[in-house]
């Protein structure tokens, strides 16, 4: 594939990782769009955050690496399928986007991040204690049935050895899991519906539980493998993005305060 992020170095562009021109100014008020109509159309939010995150990385000057740079423009063109620079022209030119604002809207992500690295990195292990018994990740048997019977005699088949988890959930199993032959997993426990992650964090590893009910199914359930969440470098990462997500999140909602105010009621 061409070098995608030569196209930064167009005429009158910025050189790649410099502070990127300002764009247009952002509709407001008066400017043909209005934010009673960003309201209407379900954009108030969206363009709050983006406005927002706008504001916290427009004024970063420190550039980046080539290697940072040209992997945040692999990124981009990946994401949208351009496969070449004369792509990415027709993509520019499509958008109504000048190279600067072009460079600017490739980079914000790595903007974004060294922002969240800076302002939430140090206290994103105490978000992760804080969440460590969620993150923790697990293997498990599942055997899901309408019928509680059923459930019921291949649990004591499964517990007397009468036959393999795997067989009966190959057989009989009425969920998706068939397909898996029971196995579900290595996932985090979140991705558990909450009544069956309360079982699963207190089981040992191949304990077999008892059947029980789950929205209107009947499961039985072993535990294979828990593997408990460590501090590493992607779980700081994921740590710091949802301190970052949080914030952006509150942020949004402090600033629709004063718009309430200002825009009409809706009608009942």
């Amino acid at each position: 594939m061409a070098d995608l992020a030569a196209i930064s170095q167009t005429p009158g562009s910025s050189p790649a990782g410099s502070a990127p021109a300002s764009n247009s100014p952002a509709p407001a008020a008066g400017d043909g769009v209005t934010l009673g109509e960003l309201a209407r159309l379900g954009l108030l939010r969206p363009y709050l955050r983006q406005q927002l995150i706008s504001e916290l990385v427009d004024g970063d000057l420190e550039p980046f690496s080539n290697e940072q740079t040209q992997g945040a423009f692999q990124a981009f063109a990946q994401e949208r399928q351009i496969t070449s620079q004369e792509a990415l022209e027709r993509f520019r030119i499509d958008q109504l986007l000048s190279p600067q604002a072009l460079e600017a809207q490739i980079l914000r992500p790595l903007r974004l991040l060294r922002h969240g690295q800076r302002h939430f990195r140090p206290t994103a292990e105490a978000r992760f204690l804080e969440r460590k018994t969620e993150l923790d990740r697990v293997v498990y048997s599942l055997l899901r049935l309408k019928d509680q019977g059923l459930a019921r005699e291949l649990f004591l088949r499964i517990d007397e050895d009468d036959a393999s988890f795997a067989d009966l959930a190959a057989a009989y199993a009425e969920g998706p899991e068939q397909s898996t032959r029971g196995i579900v997993g290595p996932v985090a426990l979140t991705q558990a519906h909450p009544a069956l992650a309360d079982r699963l964090r207190t089981a040992s590893p191949g304990q077999l539980l008892e059947p029980f009910r789950i929205e209107g199914w009947w499961v039985v359930v072993r535990l294979e493998q828990l593997t408990p969440a460590t501090f590493d470098q992607a779980t700081a990462s994921q740590m710091t993005q949802e301190l970052l997500d949080q914030w952006l999140n509150g942020e949004v909602e402090r600033r629709l305060v004063p718009i309430r105010a200002s825009l009409p009621a809706p009608a009942p």
